[in-house]
């Protein structure tokens, strides 16, 4: 080898390459440890309504180890995701000493079920949570599969029934898929399952267009109001227990 100039030229500078890397490693290892990179403040960044700032702080305690480069933003974000209110979070290290944490709540939008202390968020997902301040909010109650498919036809049925100054208190899907619908003044509406001939909406608009009607052939308002006929409808008075009046388009 010591025949051998341009050998011995590519080892030294083979060597001098990988003590060139080894001083960068060095280097790198002692800046990051380095007093100026330990983590000194978490930031959330926007205010939040359910989540508390001490259940984010105690999501994060036993994390928060290590410095700047070092911590787990992974652990931590998957850490704050197990808290009963938060949909998504997001945790990005902030130069040069910090976190910020972002933090999407769920938005409840109707419970699940009576009693199951579950609630539906604006995307149709069911979670378990308890509100620190009581709302108003309607029923969706059906296999939990369909809880999307169910907040949207109760957006829909909301619509519908605005001109009738009536408004959905809780829909219902039986493990068969048929669709009950209850009012806000009690009232009962069966729509059945969804079917190519007579599709949910359209029964539901019959039943908006014949809602005087409704109310004039039953004297009184009707408990139930069964929309599963394909050209009519058939009524259950309150005080009837059997008795039905059916009437036709």
């Amino acid at each position: 080898m010591w025949n051998k100039p341009q050998l011995m030229t590519a080892v030294a500078d083979l060597l001098f390459a990988a003590a060139t890397a080894a001083l960068l490693v060095a280097a790198a290892v002692w800046f990051t440890r380095l007093p100026h990179f330990r983590l000194s403040q978490v930031v959330v960044t926007h205010e939040l309504s359910e989540v508390k700032r001490s259940d984010v702080e105690r999501a994060m305690a036993g994390l928060l180890r290590g410095n700047f480069f070092s911590v787990n933003v992974e652990a931590l974000r998957q850490s704050l995701e197990k808290l009963a209110w938060v949909r998504h979070a997001e945790v990005r290290r902030r130069w040069p000493s910090g976190l910020e944490v972002r933090i999407e709540e769920h938005r409840p939008v109707a419970f699940w079920g009576e009693g199951t202390g579950q609630l539906v968020n604006t995307h149709g997902e069911v979670f378990a949570a308890v509100m620190t301040a009581p709302q108003p909010l309607p029923v969706l109650h059906g296999p939990q599969a369909v809880a999307a498919e169910l907040l949207a036809w109760y957006r829909e049925s909301a619509e519908l029934l605005q001109p009738l100054g009536r408004a959905p208190r809780m829909l219902t899907m039986s493990p068969r898929l048929a669709l009950q619908l209850r009012l806000d003044d009690g009232m009962v509406v069966e729509l059945g399952r969804q079917q190519a001939k007579v599709p949910l909406r359209a029964r539901l608009q019959r039943f908006v267009d014949h809602y005087p009607s409704v109310l004039t052939v039953a004297r009184a308002r009707p408990s139930v109001v069964d929309m599963r006929y394909p050209n009519g409808f058939a009524l259950r008075l309150a005080a009837a227990h059997a008795t039905e009046s059916k009437g036709k388009q």
